[in-house]
């Protein structure tokens, strides 16, 4: 950008060709006129109601990005473990066409593994505001007492997630979980993973249902 100090007739103002001239803070100047850009064209109804179910895919991630970060931590080979997630999840739990697209949480997988996942699972809405998760801890190759829990709670009113990851083990046969107000009352899709301790093993979720 050019200034000029004292134009040969006075400021320019105005289009001259490739130059635009003004005046800013009553400052002279001039500049290269801005080249127009091509309108970007729009793509067939088959090309946006692709692009629009990626997008719908992702947004249904996001809740979940720091579980499925551990959960998919062995599968991302190449690739980002939210990536690999949506590999896993894109073909199977959403149904219907844009603009009608719908998500079937009870297909949604937070993890994928081989780690052996505990039987008889119950959980229970003790109160309002408390959940309560039991488990037999079968003697089961290839587990150890001190595996790690993973618990996703999913609340698609708010669409928010709560839950952990570690801190409960194989062993102990229940937890008890404590709901923040915002949660209490509303519906939630939950979902039940295992990690070893180290993380370097992972079991493939399960989905313990709707509940609220």
């Amino acid at each position: 950008m050019a200034k000029i100090r004292k134009g040969i007739l006075g400021p320019v103002s105005g289009t001259i060709g490739p130059v635009v001239g003004g005046t800013w803070k009553g400052i002279p100047y001039l500049r290269t006129k801005p080249k127009k850009t091509k309108k970007k064209k729009q793509g067939t109804p088959a090309q946006i109601a692709t692009q629009e179910k990626l997008k719908f895919m992702n947004l249904i991630l996001v809740p979940f990005h720091d579980y499925i970060k551990v959960g998919f931590a062995n599968e991302a080979e190449q690739q980002t473990e939210i990536s690999a997630a949506f590999s896993a999840n894109y073909h199977t739990m959403i149904s219907g066409v844009y603009p009608a697209l719908q998500a079937d949480y009870s297909k949604l997988v937070i993890s994928l593994g081989n780690l052996p996942m505990v039987n008889d699972v119950r959980l229970e809405l003790q109160a309002p505001e408390t959940l309560k998760l039991t488990w037999v801890n079968d003697v089961i190759k290839n587990t150890v007492f001190n595996d790690q829990l993973m618990l996703v709670a999913y609340c698609p009113e708010l669409d928010m997630t709560f839950g952990f990851t570690g801190g409960v083990n194989r062993s102990q046969e229940q937890c008890v979980i404590q709901m923040e107000d915002k949660f209490v009352g509303k519906a939630l899709e939950v979902y039940l993973s295992m990690t070893s301790f180290d993380r370097k093993a992972i079991a493939t979720s399960v989905y313990l249902g709707k509940i609220g």
